[in-house]
């Protein structure tokens, strides 16, 4: 968007209309009315829209953002048992990456996503959010609390468009998100990770290792063969000291895949002297795929003993799996086809 004749207010005020989640130059009423005429003429706030918007039971909604090229991106609104809003948002149309147990993985790799798309889908989830809230709750019931970037793709693979995100969402002018709120997930890209912990931005790091038993891990996972366990464990350990923060472990629970006894001791090796917080996740059935879900108790015994090995541990509440919008499922239709190309 070109300003260049009007004065740096009128951008900044556009801004901040926009980070209210105002798509219309119509409705940004301090703008002149010339201005205004002028802008919905030669442009658009933005180039997405919402295709498609479905809501579990569970409180959870799912969006289907179309892109100007016709791809489409899916992001999700996650409510805790404590009300808290968390958008879970897609920074690439389809994954490089490839992670045997995920959908999007099964899709292929389209393209990263811009810093505009992805804003777009924070204040698409939070239009969402404000159309659930009761007439009786307050004008901010809308607003989002925290952001993750563990929906489709792979965040460190789209570093310059997710910094460009965050440095947006957190403009004091704007949105004013706290970076404390922000999380963002890997599949375990080591050169990024250091590349976090050097350069910024100030955020939660969370690490989606699945499995520290190596062939296991490198079945699952093709990540792992150019970034191997030895080096992503010393780029978590790299990233906690530089940073003073805490990461956690991401755990995707396959029964006896990654649920076994020799799964866990490494789980416990690998964790042991770094500063983590371990999160299990049980897998989300996901059509066509050669898992299933873990038992309760098979899930139970493997918390157990990572707890007994002094682990910080947390089972994963899991939302979302009645309209795809679960950890892993994310991606069911992409693009002109239903799948991404691969480039």
């Amino acid at each position: 968007m070109l300003l260049s004749p009007e004065k740096p207010f009128r951008g900044q005020q556009i801004f901040k209309w926009i980070s209210a989640g105002v798509f219309s130059f119509d409705s940004m009423t301090n703008l002149p009315a010339e201005l205004r005429q002028r802008l919905a003429a030669e442009t658009v706030v933005c180039s997405a829209s919402v295709s498609e918007t479905l809501r579990d039971p569970d409180g959870t909604i799912k969006l289907k953002v179309r892109l100007h090229d016709g791809h489409v991106v899916e992001t999700v609104l996650l409510v805790d048992a404590e009300g808290r809003k968390t958008a879970c948002v897609s920074s690439q149309a389809g994954c490089p990456v490839g992670c045997a147990f995920c959908m999007t993985g099964k899709l292929g790799f389209a393209r990263n996503l811009t810093a505009e798309e992805i804003v777009g889908q924070f204040l698409f989830l939070e239009a969402a959010a404000a159309a659930e809230k009761s007439a009786a709750e307050l004008p901010t019931a809308g607003k989002l609390d925290n952001i993750v970037f563990m929906g489709m793709g792979e965040p460190l693979l789209n570093l310059e468009a997710v910094r460009r995100t965050i440095q947006v969402l957190t403009a004091p002018e704007g949105r004013n998100l706290s970076r404390r709120r922000i999380t963002v997930s890997t599949a375990g890209i080591v050169k990024g990770i250091y590349d976090l912990a050097d350069n910024g931005p100030e955020i939660r790091l969370a690490v989606s290792l699945t499995s520290a038993c190596p062939d296991v891990r490198t079945a699952l996972m093709p990540v792992t063969a150019a970034n191997p366990l030895p080096a992503l464990r010393e780029a978590i350990r790299y990233f906690t000291e530089k940073t003073g923060r805490r990461c956690t472990l991401e755990a995707a629970l396959l029964s006896g895949v990654t649920t076994t006894a020799e799964c866990a001791d490494a789980l416990i090796a690998f964790a042991r002297g770094l500063d983590t917080h371990v999160n299990l996740i049980p897998w989300n059935p996901v059509a066509g795929l050669p898992f299933s879900e873990p038992s309760g108790a098979e899930t139970g015994a493997f918390m157990k003993k990572l707890e007994r090995a002094g682990l910080n541990v947390t089972m994963r509440t899991r939302r979302g799996r009645k309209i795809g919008g679960a950890c892993g499922q994310l991606g069911q239709v992409n693009g002109k086809t239903g799948s991404a190309r691969r480039q």
